[in-house]
């Protein structure tokens, strides 16, 4: 006789009730905040927020360090709305962990506000040339500051890492939709914004940002946010590169790369491989290139994929005329079988233009394309995982704030991640560190005028706390 099948535990009610008296003691959700905060400090950020960043008039209330830092917070717990502030204090232990509260979600609006100035707006239009709409107005001066406080992070970074002496520079835009009223409509169709990023690909920190309405055109002023990267760099790096993808083949941009005594830049060689404009002139080279120069580029079960430098040579521009001109590599797709692309061609073309002669064509086509695994994933962690992804007002310059602290936020990960954590953490994204270590659970404890924090441990979390608070440490005299 089959026996009745056993009711599963997760089919009946709770063996608790919910008590309606509010937890007296001290417990906090996010105990592993606290190395996120602790990384941000040993960064120096707080001293170099009150170093740079001037808004409050009166003494009361919190200082701009303590809003930034708790935007850092947000951004780590996982909160991606200002709304999400109220639920951050809510939480009984944050502030004790912290040493401050968190602002409200009205407060930290205020704050952002502050990052907006209507006449920056106003002047750019006012300069627009006839014909045009798109337009980048200039920053204000606490949108300034903020980026001299990432600058200033990044850099103590790399002088804890000056083993580091490459730095790669990827530059990409994303487009970030919006349906906000002041939102502009991008080339996708849809309405948002169109920031740029610049990854030290090396050390995956972002140097430079660069905040866009979306209807500005991916190739437009790409040189000023390029600049600044490259200005960003510790000076302990030697050997400096740039990679991009089609919107950064710009006269303007590969002239200043390639003048070894470019103004308000490093000096000497940048290398860069930049994909190239497909035109009549280039594919009329590429389609002349003869048949035993072409090699083995990659193959898969529906293409095969050759690679072969491409004899073309445009004319120069006067300042570029006598320099050492730029190498085309080109790509041939075709399908196998004889199969047709979509659009009912046999075979395609790609091309990518470098000044590094003396690399493998196929070495410099991968290392180009790597790009792809930096800085795009730099923008879906910044968009998807932290809070850059979602705009909370219609002010240009507090959107501009709030993109630019989901970017220091990354920044603060990452040295984490480099100084602290174990190696196997390294390439860990947010969500993964929230599961391991932010969310942590731990009381706080007061005995003998001492305040310990107490954190939930198992084999699944991360356990050398204290070990990895001595590899934080504060500035001299923090």
């Amino acid at each position: 006789m089959a026996l009745p099948p056993k009711r599963s535990p997760a089919e009946g009610e709770f063996l608790f009730e919910f008590d309606p008296e509010p937890l007296e003691e001290c417990v906090t959700a996010l105990g592993g905040i606290s190395l996120v905060a602790r990384a941000a400090r040993s960064l120096d950020v707080p001293g170099s927020v009150q170093r740079h960043l001037h808004l409050k008039r009166r003494e009361r209330g919190f200082d701009e360090a303590t809003y930034v830092e708790s935007f850092l917070v947000l951004n780590a717990a996982g909160g991606d709305c200002l709304d999400d502030f109220d639920r951050l204090r809510e939480d009984p232990g944050l502030a004790e962990l912290l040493g401050h509260e968190v602002p409200g979600a009205e407060a930290a609006r205020k704050f952002l506000y502050q990052f907006h100035d209507e006449e920056k707006l106003e002047q750019a239009q006012r300069e627009l040339p006839v014909g045009q709409v798109s337009y980048i107005p200039a920053e204000s001066a606490p949108l300034r500051a903020l980026a001299q406080v990432n600058q200033d992070a990044v850099r103590e970074l790399g002088r804890r890492c000056a083993g580091e002496k490459i730095a790669t520079i990827d530059l990409d835009a994303t487009i970030i939709e919006s349906w906000k009223r002041e939102a502009k409509v991008s080339y996708e169709g849809s309405s948002g914004y169109q920031p740029v990023l610049a990854l030290w690909a090396e050390m995956n920190v972002v140097v430079a940002d660069e905040f866009r309405d979306g209807n500005v055109p991916a190739q437009y002023q790409l040189l000023p946010v390029t600049r600044r990267a490259f200005q960003a760099l510790p000076e302990t790096i030697q050997e400096r590169y740039f990679r991009g993808d089609s919107a950064c083949c710009e006269e303007e941009l590969l002239t200043w790369l390639r003048n070894e005594q470019r103004e308000s830049g490093p000096q000497g060689f940048i290398g860069f491989a930049v994909s190239a404009r497909m035109h009549a002139a280039l594919r009329e080279q590429i389609d002349a290139t003869p048949e035993e120069r072409w090699r083995p580029y990659s193959e898969d079960s529906g293409a095969i994929k050759e690679c072969a430098v491409v004899d073309y040579f445009p004319e120069e521009t006067p300042e570029n005329r006598y320099r050492e001109p730029l190498r085309y590599v080109a790509i041939r797709i075709r399908r196998k079988q004889g199969e047709l692309f979509s659009d009912g061609s046999s075979v395609k073309h790609f091309a990518v233009v470098s000044n590094l002669w003396d690399w493998d064509p196929k070495k410099l086509l991968q290392w180009q394309r790597e790009k792809a695994g930096s800085i795009e994933a730099a923008h879906d962690v910044i968009k998807n995982e932290l809070a850059g992804g979602v705009m909370p007002c219609g002010r240009f310059g507090s959107n501009a704030a709030w993109f630019r602290l989901a970017g220091l936020t990354y920044n603060v990960l990452t040295a984490l991640k480099r100084l602290a954590l174990p190696a196997e953490l390294l390439t860990a994204r947010p969500k993964r560190l929230r599961f391991l270590i932010i969310n942590t659970p731990g009381k706080l404890i007061h005995h003998a005028r001492r305040t310990m924090l107490r954190l939930a441990s198992s084999w699944v979390r991360f356990t050398n706390w204290q070990g990895a608070l001595r590899l934080l440490p504060l500035p001299v005299g923090g």
